[in-house]
């Protein structure tokens, strides 16, 4: 007697951070698809593994995300997790509503509100298909623990809470489908420890990985980042056993797929949608204040002022290189604002003793810095730029001071700067110091802020 089998294939994407130069290819492609598997009788789904939204791109800026939604509605996506970047660079209050009009489950199962699971988000969920076979889906985002407390929420730690929703699930479902925003390392070890997870979908490291890669039985699979790639896992099932007897993982490169002028205007409709959102005006600027990408400037100064301000920190640090532009003369807009400081960088006031403020400063007089390229982070632009200093300085004599008072070992002080810096890879003390992140706050907001405190409008 002939075997019968169903086929089961899975579209996903994961890391697009609103990057939507291929969008409208690739929602097309997802559609099309879709419809060609039901139409031969076989299943199909299409989920997305996180950081679908970045703020970084004013259509997300001016929706609040809530654009992002309505693009994934509109594609047919069955199922997301979560990234960091919805996590923890929207308010709690903005992440509570992103998903109000989701056509779409959020499976999540390490994020907790009061005890409680949001209530836009299940941390598993079943799905049957036409031939009976019940896939099981479960998923997790990285943790951030510090970010996310400060933001209300509780967060448990990922690859534990998988292993214990496919344990929990294990008897109910034929297959088991994990949404990882944990990072490539944190996947593998899942794989390693929990083999009843029989396809690992992942993201955050943007990690590409063309046929997938097997960790014994388990199949990981990931499409890189920006949306430059459509992943496809085909799922071969025996029904008589209900077990897994094919698995395997394709990538398809979306800048080979069709596109024509439809695309180019809806790219511009995202654009223009936008812009329009993004023209309230904040407050008047009125002088220009040009930039400097090696050295101090008038827009650098401004800045560096809002942050003392804001924080009330005995002195400030940050790089040149995260203005991209200028501001004249005028009235600025949140557009404006978002155009010269569109990373998801949250100012953060770290407590120092005088010795490490010490190292930290000769640290930032590095001069190759400059010229450094800056990949992730939270960081938008391209170089690092000169390290501008506030109110943290030497005296003629070699003295540090920050502020008004000489820097000692044993005293401490607070240094405001940006998250990025926290987080080892250029200031080693900075990662294990007291740290206040100022959430949810973006950089940007600090500047809007100051504007409006300074009543020059």
């Amino acid at each position: 007697m002939e075997q019968m089998n169903e086929i089961i294939h899975i579209y996903h994407t994961n890391d697009v951070h609103s990057h939507f130069e291929s969008w409208p290819q690739i929602s097309r492609f997802l559609r099309e698809r879709k419809r060609h598997h039901l139409n031969l009788g076989d299943a199909c789904f299409v989920f997305d593994i996180g950081d679908f939204v970045d703020r970084s791109h004013p259509f997300t800026e001016g929706t609040a995300g809530k654009g992002n939604t309505h693009l994934l509605n509109q594609a047919g996506y069955d199922a997301v997790t979560i990234g960091n970047n919805e996590g923890i660079t929207m308010s709690k209050t903005a992440l509570n509503m992103l998903y109000e009009d989701a056509n779409f489950d959020i499976v999540l199962g390490n994020l907790w509100d009061d005890g409680q699971y949001p209530d836009w988000a299940i941390p598993s969920v079943i799905y049957t298909t036409g031939k009976g076979t019940r896939i099981g889906l479960i998923g997790a985002t990285a943790e951030y623990q510090a970010f996310y407390s400060k933001l209300g929420w509780q967060i448990t730690p990922p690859r534990e809470t998988l292993k214990q929703l496919a344990e929990q699930m294990r008897d109910e479902v034929d297959v088991i489908v994990c949404l990882s925003h944990m990072g490539i390392h944190e996947d593998k070890r899942l794989a390693a420890e929990c083999p009843i997870i029989d396809v690992i979908l992942g993201a955050h490291t943007h990690h590409v990985l063309p046929e997938g890669e097997f960790i014994g039985p388990v199949l990981l699979a990931a499409t890189g980042k920006y949306g430059e790639y459509v992943g496809h896992v085909t799922l071969k099932i025996s029904l008589d056993a209900k077990e897994i007897t094919d698995r395997k993982a394709l990538l398809y490169r979306t800048d080979q797929l069709t596109h024509g002028e439809e695309d180019v205007r809806e790219m511009n409709r995202l654009i223009d949608a936008g812009n329009q959102a993004m023209s309230e005006k904040v407050f008047f600027n009125p002088i220009p204040l040009r930039q400097n990408l090696f050295g101090e400037s008038e827009l650098s100064s401004f800045f560096a002022r809002a942050l003392i301000a804001y924080t009330e920190a005995d002195c400030a640090l940050f790089n040149a290189g995260i203005f991209l532009g200028s501001l004249e003369k005028g009235w600025v807009s949140r557009g404006d604002l978002h155009a010269l400081l569109p990373h998801p960088i949250n100012p953060c006031v770290v407590t120092l003793d005088g010795q490490l403020l010490m190292e930290v400063y000769e640290q930032s007089l590095n001069k190759e810095w400059p010229e450094i390229e800056i990949k992730g982070l939270g960081f938008r632009g391209t170089l690092m730029g000169a390290m501008i200093h506030e109110r943290l300085y030497q005296n003629r004599y070699g003295q540090l001071f920050a502020g008004n008072r000489e820097v000692l070992a044993g005293r401490t002080y607070t240094l405001a700067t940006l998250d990025m810096f926290t987080f080892g890879f250029f200031f080693p003390a900075l990662k294990e110091a007291e740290k206040d992140y100022y959430m949810p706050e973006l950089i940007r907001d600090i500047f809007g802020w100051y504007g409006k405190e300074q009543n020059i409008d």
